[in-house]
């Protein structure tokens, strides 16, 4: 299992489009992905699931990351979120 602290730094944070394009690339990989922010965790391959959490600009999750891919995975999450 992978875990990474990620700082989001798009404007919109995460909702609408960008959380979109965050769940449409978690969904493209084999491995279980969750975002936690707070106490509240939930599947990153779910739109209504990543909108609840309401992440705004600067703010912080945690992502994790379990399957043959994680490695991966890992890496274009970060990627995708250091682009903003």
């Amino acid at each position: 299992m992978k875990h990474k602290v990620l700082v989001i730094q798009n404007p919109e944070g995460l909702r609408a489009r960008p959380a979109a394009q965050f769940v449409q690339l978690a969904s493209g990989f084999i491995s279980t992905m969750l975002i936690e922010k707070g106490n509240k965790k939930v599947n990153a391959k779910s739109i209504m699931g990543v909108l609840s959490l309401g992440v705004g600009e600067g703010e912080t999750i945690h992502l994790f990351i379990d399957g043959p891919d994680e490695d991966i995975a890992m890496s274009a999450m970060v990627e995708l979120t250091k682009k903003g």
